[in-house]
């Protein structure tokens, strides 16, 4: 394999061509549906994240549902309940939004902690347990969160060990200007993503030739080198000296995921030093904790990361 699948050059540009001036995001969006793994998005309002995962989910061919949580959200609103039916004297079960194949869970940190822990539980489990009785969900059941940096008050922020089940936090920046002077010629040409009929996209893929690209991604072929750098990486980040927590196992384990999926993305059938650090970013900066000492001096996580990949020798 020596180009890009033709399934991910379709999907990338259909993409392009309706959330304007976030190429970078669409990639790493990209990269965790092939790793397979949930994905916090976080920007402003207006930068085009709901966006992003309806049209997505239509171009799969994906069943979806979009939970709005804000704090009187309950987890039986979300995973379901056994409604009692006074016709039949029998209890019947009426599924929650959790039941599909991609949920947008809008403004995660809005909504209380045992709500948290119930969206969490499924993402983990890939299933839920409602009166005792389990249920499974959806082979390629994908949640996409997102929240809002700037406002705090009335939130309820994920705590670390619940974080660390999101592969991905993807920062949503503001577009280029280039980028966003094309939004506002296709605004005036009448374009109106409230109006966009997302129902009419073509599919360009179907959610059974995903599962199959999940399934070549993990055919990816990586040297032990590779894995050496990893680990190096991994070890730098828990001897940092502004870090109060590096990365964990896990988080090893899904860089390394990450960066087969980052491969077979390029179109290649081994990893290479670059994919590595291409995962970086996304994957550690929900996982690392600076130091207070550290925030006091006005240290970013971003920057610590990147001084950790300078820091470690690439493999030649």
């Amino acid at each position: 394999m020596n180009q890009m699948n033709p399934v991910l050059i379709r999907l990338k540009d259909a993409l392009n061509q309706v959330v304007v001036g976030q190429s970078t995001l669409i990639e790493q969006t990209l990269i965790g549906l092939l790793s397979g793994g949930h994905i916090i998005l976080e920007g402003v309002p207006g930068t085009g994240k709901t966006l992003l995962v309806k049209v997505l989910a239509q171009l799969i061919k994906a069943d979806f549902r979009r939970i709005q949580l804000t704090p009187d959200v309950l987890p039986g609103d979300i995973t379901g309940t056994n409604i009692f039916d006074l016709n039949t004297r029998s209890f019947s079960l009426k599924k929650g939004p959790v039941f599909t194949e991609v949920l947008l869970a809008d403004e995660i940190n809005r909504t209380p902690p045992k709500t948290q822990s119930a969206l969490l539980e499924a993402m983990e489990e890939m299933q839920v347990t409602l009166d005792g009785e389990t249920l499974p969900l959806p082979d390629l059941f994908w949640v996409i969160a997102t929240q809002n940096p700037l406002e705090f008050e009335g939130t309820y922020p994920l705590p670390e060990a619940q974080l660390d089940r999101f592969l991905f936090k993807l920062v949503v920046d503001y577009p280029e200007l280039g980028a966003e002077k094309q939004m506002l010629l296709n605004r005036k040409a009448g374009f109106a993503a409230r109006r966009l009929d997302i129902a009419k996209l073509e599919p360009v893929t179907t959610v059974a030739q995903i599962l199959e690209v999940r399934q070549a991604v993990k055919l990816v072929k990586v040297s032990e080198a590779i894995i050496d750098y990893i680990l190096a990486l991994v070890g730098a980040s828990r001897q940092h000296p502004d870090l109060n927590l590096g990365a964990s196992p896990r988080a090893a384990g899904l860089w390394l995921q990450t960066s087969q999926a980052s491969a077979y993305f390029a179109g290649r059938d081994f990893v290479t030093p670059d994919d590595v650090k291409v995962a970086a970013l996304p994957l550690l900066r929900h996982r690392l904790i600076l130091k207070p000492e550290a925030m006091l001096d006005g240290l970013q996580i971003d920057g610590v990361i990147a001084s950790i990949l300078n820091k470690v020798p690439v493999p030649r």
